[in-house]
């Protein structure tokens, strides 16, 4: 179960680490002080990042392309 999941998900999950290095980063270097709800605090932006790579690199699946280029119009 677990395995298939991980099979499913890999891009995602491989996402997921670099996003959270990148925002931390992004954090380090540009990040401000005040106000910014995302860039404020380092955890903030960390799990931001996180998210929009795992979005990002799951649209790299080819499951959707297969299902996509065997449909009749």
């Amino acid at each position: 179960m677990i395995k298939s999941f991980i099979k499913r998900n890999k891009f995602a999950i491989i996402g997921i680490p670099l996003g959270a290095i990148a925002g931390f980063v992004y954090y380090q270097q540009v990040g401000c002080l005040d106000g910014c709800t995302i860039t404020g605090k380092p955890i903030n932006s960390s799990l931001y990042g996180a998210l929009m790579a795992a979005v990002a690199f799951s649209m790299f699946d080819g499951r959707n392309k297969e299902n996509k280029s065997s449909r009749i119009d």
